[in-house]
């Protein structure tokens, strides 16, 4: 008895495992359809600071028509919301993986230009961490290296 009972366990367990996965794949497969997803960020200034006269701020625009963006309020009167997603079909499976440590996935870019906006509107500047000093090469320090390079973080 105890048998059959693990094994109903067992096979409710894998049949709800399997409507899982099933789901996920056409809801990712849907999504796909309609485009990649919007990237956002919020930025503690009003509409017509983060778009003046209907221009785009110049880490944004520099990527032209390979994006589309979108400003509106924030909610809770929090400033402003500057999405933006790119227009071309992003990678998936293992193509993605690689595009990404390539450096050649589209959202890296999308995502690099609304970190340099926000940071050009609310300051002025685009803001950069400082290089850090001489380390000892280890495992570890190259693997943040690359993360580093692959993320734009440690370019002057």
């Amino acid at each position: 008895m105890r048998r059959a009972v693990f094994g109903a366990m067992a096979l409710g367990g894998g049949g709800i495992g399997a409507m899982r996965w099933y789901t996920a794949r056409r809801t990712r497969a849907r999504a796909g359809r309609q485009g990649a997803r919007w990237l956002t960020v919020t930025i503690n200034r009003r509409p017509e600071e983060v778009v003046p006269d209907g221009r785009l701020p110049e880490p944004l625009a520099r990527l032209g028509d390979t994006i589309e963006v979108q400003v509106r309020e924030a909610p809770g009167d929090r400033g402003t919301e500057l999405g933006a997603r790119p227009v071309l079909q992003a990678p998936t499976g293992v193509d993605q993986v690689l595009a990404r440590l390539g450096g050649e996935d589209p959202r890296q870019a999308v995502r690099r230009a609304l970190r340099e906006s926000k940071c050009l509107i609310e300051t002025g500047e685009v803001l950069r961490p400082e290089p850090l000093g001489p380390r000892r090469p280890v495992p570890a320090g190259r693997t943040a290296d690359l993360a580093a390079r692959r993320g734009g973080e440690g370019r002057p």
